[in-house]
């Protein structure tokens, strides 16, 4: 059985007819390309998923990310011209390192993510061989909660503003914001006075927290004058505290302007939203619970 990435160039050739395909005919073409046998296709793994459709999903998802597939539609994939060449260029190994220097692979989702186990060098694939155990459990999940956050920023800056803007209220309730009752509401749209969202801190009201979404493309970053447009609506509504979140990221000038104002800031970019959702289970499952175990030194005195 292939690792995943040694299906990044079967699922090339497969799509390098030009075909449109769905994704489970796509597995079942890569499968028959690379001739599985029937028991590599029925082997499972913890969760019960099938490996091979595993990997090859996973190579798909990288070569996405990379640009070298598009999706005309939801749940089918076309090779794309960055596809061909990257074929052109590695017809028989394809692996990683090689994505990492496509840009649209390396800067849309990185090499290790911040405020995860341990950091390793970026510019390096790291081999599982050399991490112990833990450290491959940590990487995995990394690698996981890593392509997770891309779809959830892709999903995010794809659907509609109004969708966005009740998301993060979603994401502010799970945290906690919003008291016993959970009182948030979408108040966007026109005559919004300048925010989308508020969250009741008390039962009564008389604490709130006014909240901002902003559903910009990656390197369109949010700057100083749309944040001293957000202090003025809190202003307006002589309110103190605000969350400014962005699918994007913010300015160096914006983020020294929400620091230097009287009223109570948070700035959220996108990074940070999607490891907030992932880890209040927000737009995402748990598929999958592991436990790790040690010896008990104690029980055998």
């Amino acid at each position: 059985m292939p690792t995943w990435d040694g299906f990044l160039v079967p699922v090339l050739r497969v799509l390098s007819d030009g075909s449109t395909r769905q994704a489970r005919d796509l597995q079942d073409y890569v499968a028959d390309h690379v001739g599985l046998s029937d028991e590599q296709r029925s082997e499972t793994i913890d969760s019960g998923q099938l490996r091979f459709r595993n990997r090859i999903n996973w190579a798909v998802s990288s070569l996405t990310r990379a640009n070298a597939l598009e999706r005309p539609r939801r749940g089918s994939y076309v090779i794309t011209a960055l596809g061909e060449q990257l074929l052109a260029d590695h017809p028989t190994v394809l692996a990683e390192h090689h994505l990492r220097q496509v840009p649209a692979y390396r800067d849309h989702v990185p090499a290790r993510r911040s405020g995860t186990a341990p950091d390793l060098p970026t510019a390096v694939a790291v081999r599982h061989d050399d991490l112990d155990p833990i450290e491959q459990i940590d990487d995995g999940i990394n690698r996981v909660h890593t392509e997770v956050a891309a779809q959830l920023l892709e999903r995010l800056r794809s659907a509609n503003p109004e969708f966005l803007e009740q998301s993060v209220l979603d994401v502010l309730v799970a945290m906690g914001y919003g008291g016993v009752e959970q009182r948030a509401r979408r108040i966007g749209g026109s005559g919004d006075g300048g925010v989308d969202g508020v969250i009741d801190q008390d039962a009564l009201g008389l604490a709130r927290i006014y909240v901002q979404a902003k559903r910009y493309a990656a390197g369109n970053s949010v700057g100083r004058p749309e944040v001293q447009g957000f202090v003025g609506a809190l202003h307006g509504h002589q309110a103190n505290q605000g969350v400014f979140i962005t699918t994007s990221n913010f300015t160096r000038d914006a983020t020294a302007y929400a620091q230097s104002v009287n009223a109570s800031i948070i700035l959220i970019d996108g990074e940070r939203l999607t490891t907030l959702m992932i880890r209040h289970g927000v737009g995402v499952q748990t598929v999958q619970m592991y436990s790790v175990v040690k010896l008990d030194e104690d029980y055998f005195e």
